[in-house]
């Protein structure tokens, strides 16, 4: 078993990408999945999942926008029953924090009879620095709806490195790691550690759900701010305004905060005109 490679699906997305090449570097066995490698994987083309299922021992799933999606829920109940079929011994799944659908694909996956492990996310960091907010970030400015909700915001690299974890080390099957940066954070309070990381001012406007849809829809499309917004609306409301353990339970370390990511993604130009 330890011979067969580890699937990835959404290989090519902010966390996917990271788990593969960090299990790479660990010298393990990957198979990248997504719409345009070696064995494609499509979550719009069922006839795509048994191919990339198969002669793998394990299995890290993301669905590409979010679990809350329509239609991605029965997806991933498809996705896991054919999963079983080709034997897969472990399911790795990235959930969202305080998300009512996502709670639905996470008991899929504890039901299907596979083991599991289920990684529950805060909010992205890297929306920041490779997300729809980078463009904003690089005009100074930082508009996000949700007035003075903290959130404990959460370093992607803190997600990988549990991921890969579960996929490769004893102990973590049948464990939900619900994850989190080390500390609350407004809106307004990112604005202040990224000018500090970027040396000029970073201004947080405080915007409605409606702007903040528009915003979206500029780049992405109506349909994907229709799903992005929803769960603006429904996480936004300090339901999520408490830090956990996950990670320091996974890895034995606290989580990176806010500020070291910020630096981090300065000094490698990701705000810079020319990323």
């Amino acid at each position: 078993m330890q011979d067969q490679p580890i699937l990835v699906i959404g290989a090519t997305g902010k966390t996917g990408a990271r788990v593969a090449a960090k299990l790479e570097a660990k010298g393990v066995a990957v198979r990248r999945g997504s719409r345009s490698s070696a064995t494609p994987f499509d979550w719009e083309a069922p006839e795509t999942w048994a191919p990339a299922l198969s002669g793998v021992r394990a299995a890290y799933i993301t669905y590409f926008p979010d679990l809350a999606f329509p239609g991605a829920v029965e997806k991933l109940e498809s996705l896991v029953e054919t999963a079983k079929d080709a034997g897969l011994g472990h399911l790795v799944l990235l959930s969202g924090r305080g998300e009512h659908h996502a709670r639905l694909g996470e008991e899929v996956v504890r039901s299907s009879g596979v083991d599991f492990t289920i990684v529950r996310a805060a909010w992205f960091a890297q929306n920041f620095s490779e997300g729809y907010l980078s463009d904003p970030i690089l005009a100074g400015v930082l508009p996000m709806p949700g007035g003075e909700i903290a959130e404990p915001i959460i370093d992607i690299d803190d997600i990988a490195d549990v991921a890969v974890a579960a996929l490769t080390e004893e102990g973590h099957r049948g464990k939900l790691y619900e994850v989190t940066g080390p500390r609350l954070m407004t809106f307004a309070d990112m604005a202040r550690e990224l000018s500090a990381a970027l040396g000029r001012p970073i201004r947080h406007i405080p915007i409605s759900f409606e702007d903040f849809h528009a915003n979206i829809a500029q780049s992405g499309g109506t349909f994907v701010a229709d799903v992005f917004t929803a769960i603006a609306r429904e996480t936004l409301d300090g339901r999520n305004a408490h830090v956990t353990d996950g990670v320091m339970q996974a890895l034995g370390r606290p989580p990176r905060d806010f500020a070291d990511f910020a630096k981090a993604a300065a000094r490698a130009g990701a705000w810079s005109s020319a990323a």
